[in-house]
């Protein structure tokens, strides 16, 4: 008897520490990913640690080897091998003759070749998933992407002008059950 209660015991603590402590998911860009498949030799990664609180998610996104100029990076919802709507703006690129490439105000400026960052919080959902029943604006949007993320279906994408729907692409999300994980292994090399 005293060994089940320190195994449960055990397993509680274990618990416990996973809950407070905030949740890594990473995911690596390629043009395979996208759909359809992009021949190139970009690849990018992105790290999201979700806050303790499920209320908000911090982002990392790197990439290089773009063949097309940036034009910009999100989060979508869309399970594996279908598009989906844009549900957070990573990155935008500044162009008089196309403003919509910026993003909503605030948006980080997108480099062709390096590392963007920043927090996603409730205001930031942005509305292009109203028909998938995600709406900007409600009081539990960020918590339903979390939700998208750790069900593996949302992805992030990098727009270029030569491929304007996304030139590389990862799937985020957990496969087998673990904290931190990486998904989309293979890339193209020239």
């Amino acid at each position: 008897m005293k060994k089940l209660s320190f195994v449960t015991a055990s397993l509680l603590a274990s618990a416990a520490t996973c809950a407070s402590a905030d949740e890594t998911i990473r995911t690596r860009l390629t043009g395979y990913q996208e759909v359809p498949s992009v021949s190139t030799v970009a690849e990018g990664r992105l790290e999201v640690k979700i806050h303790r609180d499920g209320e908000a998610f911090d982002w990392v996104l790197s990439y290089s080897g773009l063949q097309g100029n940036v034009q910009q990076a999100h989060i979508h919802f869309a399970q594996k091998s279908v598009n989906g709507a844009i549900v957070v703006w990573l990155c935008g690129t500044v162009n008089p003759a196309n403003p919509a490439l910026a993003g909503p105000p605030g948006t980080p400026t997108c480099p062709q070749s390096g590392t963007v960052s920043g927090t996603a919080m409730n205001g930031n959902v942005g509305p292009g998933a109203a028909t998938q029943q995600l709406t900007a604006g409600e009081a539990t949007a960020i918590e339903e992407v979390i939700a998208a993320m750790r069900a593996g279906v949302a992805y992030a994408n990098v727009h270029t002008d030569l491929s304007p729907g996304g030139e590389i692409r990862g799937q985020i999300g957990k496969r087998g059950g673990g904290r931190h994980h990486d998904q989309g292994r293979g890339h193209k090399s020239h």
